[in-house]
């Protein structure tokens, strides 16, 4: 086995592009999807290079190129000389004004559009009416709240719900009370760095909406306030530290850069940084490293938004914008079920599958799904209509967590358009439908599908997102079991995360057969010193049920029958070893299931429990497609 490790910075940042020509290459006869057994078997003579214009060149675009007489621009606007002087110098700054008209091919929700024509911010499922909203810096809200209302993401819904004449009275009523609430720069939530940076953005990508009415008192507040934000986010991008909040505010500044008059000094300062950022936030194979499937979203619509900010003013953008975005696709559709939507991990909810195409399709990447991800840290394996998907890396590190989880071994499966078994997740969306309260459970080990020890978190759970110590080291291997194209998949991972604690490693080998018709596992617990300790310990194994999924013990309770909603049958059967355990049972316990919505779903879990001996243990089970 290999342990997966991290690449430095400089070295994620020169093998992004390999690893996307890697990708491009690999195009099987007839243009059929690669699956794990094909990367496996697949030979020279069975491949087909892709013309060299498709291949990447990240190695030549990461870093920004220029002359001398650029690089000195970007010194003395670091060093404070203002960008007017920069771009025209012995004339005066011209007046704020927002220079051109963007048009992205990103879109919002409609639905929530039509609810602030309403007089409401739909959030997660929850209505808010504006007119009580409290928009103060003092104000503590739910953080998915607070995210869609600072960073003016709901302007993307308005422009979808209703032509610009109707949208623009309610734009600006909101933007009053906001205005009116900030007097502040820099104090409270609303700026936060990657709430400040996203809000510039849309500001500046719907100033129509913004700046298109009479109010001329308003007009004037709001250039002033896009101005004041671009300066403070120049000082305070290059402070943040790696990971979106950094790629947003620099994006920020580039977007101020080039929509603003005279922009040009802070267009190129800001390109340096925002290239930076990203290849800091990025992995080799595409992957964001908070492991986030919402953070690789909003990171692709983010570059959607900013390359038509470059389109509206007839400039080409750095060549490592669109390179990057094109290597962000494929590990985000890797996360994608059979019905579309994304999985439940690092506590997002099952994002839909129209939210994820539309994105996708707004950035104009046309690829197939990541097969053998490696530092992005989910494997994926593909089998006849079964799809799994597997937690084969430690949790994201600190600076890049977002809404940290402890489901290192967790691993989802669907069969079709159904989930059969899932992950509860919904942990970011809590405070809305989800009850706050409920949040920190929901990003505990128990809550996603794989071995916990003694009630314990294979990594701490802390307040406020964070994770404590726990999984640091994982080891994976993969391998294709037999040499056609049918045969099984096998996928061995452990983690260290209960080593410290209990002298324990667990171990879970997954074994996905060829037709997708049986998943056979087995779930070990090794002990890490060759005495291992006496006395036997709690564990449990959990397999949380898909939305809909109608359970049935068997007779003699060491199975179950899983009935789909489409009325396709599954048997679930525990392995005739007990080695290194006692009193094991199988049941059937309540759990939870969020969806992209944030509505959160009561569903069942089936719970294979017992008291393991702590110098280790051998339990296996398999789930099998009947009908």
């Amino acid at each position: 086995m290999a342990s997966v490790l991290r690449p430095p910075a400089a070295a994620r940042a020169e093998a992004l592009v390999t690893r996307a020509a890697e990708r491009e290459a690999l195009v099987l006869p007839g243009g059929a999807e690669p699956g794990v057994a094909d990367v496996a078997a697949a030979s020279p003579a069975t491949l087909t290079a892709a013309p060299p214009a498709r291949a990447l060149a990240l190695s030549e675009a990461i870093a920004v190129r220029s002359g001398p007489g650029e690089a000195l621009i970007r010194l003395a606007y670091r060093l404070g000389i203002p960008g007017h002087a920069l771009a025209q110098p012995f004339r005066r700054a011209q007046p704020v004004r927002v220079v051109a008209t963007v048009e992205s091919p990103n879109r919002g929700e409609r639905t929530a559009g039509i609810a602030l024509r309403a007089g409401h911010f739909l959030i997660n499922g929850v209505r808010l009416p504006i007119a009580s909203f409290d928009f103060s810096p003092a104000a503590r809200h739910a953080p998915a709240v607070e995210r869609v209302v600072h960073s003016f993401a709901w302007l993307a819904d308005l422009a979808a719900a209703a032509p610009r004449p109707e949208g623009v009275p309610v734009a600006e009523r909101i933007a009053k009370a906001w205005l009116s609430a900030q007097r502040e720069v820099g104090k409270g939530p609303a700026w936060e760095t990657e709430l400040a940076g996203l809000r510039l953005v849309n500001w500046l990508v719907h100033a129509p909406l913004l700046l298109g009415g009479t109010d001329k008192t308003l007009k004037t507040r709001l250039l002033a306030a896009i101005a004041e934000t671009a300066t403070w986010l120049d000082k305070r991008a290059p402070r943040e530290g790696a990971g979106l909040g950094a790629v947003a505010a620099w994006a920020g500044v580039v977007a101020a850069g080039l929509l603003l008059p005279q922009g040009r000094p802070r267009r190129l300062y800001g390109e340096a940084g925002l290239i930076k950022a990203l290849g800091d936030m990025v992995g080799e194979d595409g992957g964001v490293l908070a492991r986030c499937p919402a953070a690789q979203l909003e990171a692709i619509r983010l570059l959607t938004d900013l390359i038509a900010c470059y389109a509206a003013v007839n400039l080409t953008p750095p060549a490592a914008l669109a390179a990057i975005r094109e290597l962000l696709v494929p590990p985000l559709l890797a996360l994608r079920h059979g019905d579309g939507g994304l999985g439940s991990w690092q506590g997002q909810g099952a994002i839909s599958a129209e939210r994820v195409s539309a994105i996708i399709a707004a950035s104009g990447v046309r690829t197939r799904p990541l097969a053998v991800p490696e530092t992005w840290g989910y494997a994926r394996v593909k089998a006849g209509e079964t799809l799994l998907q597997f937690d084969t890396a430690p949790p994201p590190p600190a600076h890049h967590t977002r809404v940290g989880c402890a489901s290192t071994l967790a691993f989802e499966l669907s069969d079709g358009p159904a989930r059969v078994i899932v992950n509860c997740g919904g942990a970011a969306l809590a405070g809305g439908q989800v009850p706050a309260r409920i949040g920190q459970a929901l990003r505990t080990t128990a809550a996603f599908s794989t071995l916990v020890l003694d009630n314990a978190n294979s990594t701490a759970v802390l307040l406020h997102g964070r994770l404590g110590k726990g999984v640091e080291t994982v080891t994976l291997a993969r391998r294709s079991l037999g040499s056609e194209r049918r045969g099984a998949t096998r996928i061995e991972a452990a983690h260290d995360g209960y080593a410290a604690r209990f002298g324990l490693t667990h171990q879970r080998i997954l074994t996905l057969s060829g037709d997708g018709t049986e998943l056979a596992g087995e779930d070990l617990l090794i002990p890490t010193s060759k005495n291992g300790k006496r006395g036997k310990i709690g564990f449990a194994i959990r397999f949380h049920l898909g939305r809909g999924v109608e359970v049935q013990l068997s007779g003699d309770r060491r199975g179950a029958s899983l009935l789909l909603p489409d009325g396709r049958l599954w048997q679930f059967r525990l392995g005739g070893d007990r080695a290194g355990a006692s009193e094991i049972t199988l049941a059937i316990e309540d759990s939870l299931w969020v969806d992209g919505e944030g509505r959160p779903h009561a569903t069942e879990q089936l719970v294979i429990e017992g008291m393991a001996w702590r110098s280790g243990g051998h339990f296996s089970w398999l789930l099998k497609k009947t009908g």
